[in-house]
């Protein structure tokens, strides 16, 4: 694989060996309960725009990690480089207000486990803990300059070459001026060929505090999907865009790369067999 594509080489020079995805997670706000293949490794580069009318909150470049580091267990990163807009409007008072800044933003670590595997009546059901680490600049709003956390509950189903994600969970931020709040998401996606995926979510949140971007609860509707490269099996283009349809004013949109590649071992259990196949030794029969 090693010189076939320019990329790939400014990142990892490794040989790639990939099963069929099913998770979904970016380029779209509703995530999954499906962790990554046993010794396999996910990679994203990207950027990320969300704004309101009283403030623009974007990320990139921002660097995604995730490795299937146990059975049934990935463990997640993000590393975002990013700015802040505040429109200064004396409309959203106190909320968007202050300079304009870019820098290292709160990075994300996180921890998804799935707990009930997918039967054909069943969806499969999980959770993906985050932990927001305070290494932005809390004094020019890069970061929240405390630990926050997000505590979701995901759901998945596959009908042929349709998938269906949804759930929520609650976002807890312990710093003056923001709020905690829940959040709930729902994805229909359809693979259309071999090459090309396309789906849409309707993503809602609530009020999120006058030193975020959300300062009111918004619903949005996201429209997305993935490009699958010919030649370069595990290589995606990743594009998503969404506004308010209720709520406050809100956009978002997504762009980026990834990358995945693994250990090809007989021995371990892919993401095919642990949502569609027997397991033994795990707790389910």
């Amino acid at each position: 694989m090693k010189g076939k594509s320019s990329r790939l080489a400014l990142f990892f020079v490794f040989m790639l060996a990939v099963s069929k995805l099913w998770a979904q997670g970016p380029p779209y706000q509703t995530d999954d309960p499906v962790p990554v293949d046993l010794h396999h490794y996910e990679f994203y580069i990207f950027g990320v725009v969300d704004g309101t009318p009283a403030e623009v909150d974007a990320a990139g470049s921002a660097f995604e990690f995730n490795w299937g580091a146990m059975p049934r267990v990935q463990l997640h990163a993000i590393l975002p480089l990013g700015g802040i807009f505040p429109s200064n409007n004396p409309v959203y008072l106190p909320g968007g207000t202050g300079p304009s800044a870019y820098g290292l933003n709160d990075m994300e670590l996180g921890v998804k486990l799935a707990i009930i595997k997918e039967t054909r009546h069943i969806p499969q059901i999980g959770t993906f803990t985050m932990f927001e680490m305070p290494t932005g600049n809390y004094d020019k709003g890069l970061g929240v300059g405390k630990v926050w956390y997000k505590l979701p509950v995901w759901l998945q189903k596959n009908y042929g070459k349709w998938l269906f994600d949804g759930g929520g969970g609650y976002q807890v931020v312990p710093q003056t001026s923001y709020r905690n709040f829940p959040y709930t998401g729902w994805l229909v996606k359809r693979e259309l060929n071999e090459r090309l995926e396309l789906g849409a979510e309707l993503f809602a949140h609530g009020r999120e505090g006058f030193a975020a971007a959300q300062t009111e609860r918004s619903a949005m509707i996201d429209i997305g999907g993935y490009y699958h490269f010919k030649h370069h099996p595990g290589e995606q283009f990743l594009f998503c865009y969404g506004h308010s349809v209720a709520g406050q004013t809100e956009n978002y949109a997504y762009a980026g790369m990834y990358w995945t590649w693994g250990k090809d071992d007989k021995k371990t259990t892919s993401r095919n067999d642990w949502m569609q196949g027997p397991m033994t030794g795990n707790g389910f029969e």
